[in-house]
């Protein structure tokens, strides 16, 4: 896994911009761990994804991914190559099925 030695990066820190309409002493990593994640994936560098792989657990990181409601077509085949998930798992996917199935129909 290209990120597998995320426990040698405990210095790295998320960046503040990524969240930026919190407040940073606020914030409810447990609660927003599926936007924290998606803020990540969508606009993070490498230190970012170091700083959630060792918040979070690689199989909560996977989980809060699996979850994303939306992901451009480089930013999906970036987690699934990288995180190894088919892309059959993720919501974002399964949702555009089901609505291009309501619009075929």
């Amino acid at each position: 896994m290209f990120f597998g030695d995320y426990h040698l990066h405990k210095e790295a820190k998320l960046r503040k911009s990524l969240l930026w309409e919190v407040d940073g002493s606020k914030i409810d990593w447990k609660g927003m761990r599926d936007i924290i994640v998606q803020r990540v994936v969508e606009r993070g560098r490498p230190d970012d994804f170091y700083a959630i792989l060792n918040k979070y657990s690689l199989q909560d990181v996977r989980e809060s991914i699996k979850r994303i409601p939306y992901l451009n077509p480089r930013d999906l085949s970036f987690v699934c190559t990288i995180f190894h998930i088919d892309k059959n798992e993720l919501k974002c996917t399964t949702s555009k099925r089901l609505q291009n199935q309501h619009w075929s129909s």
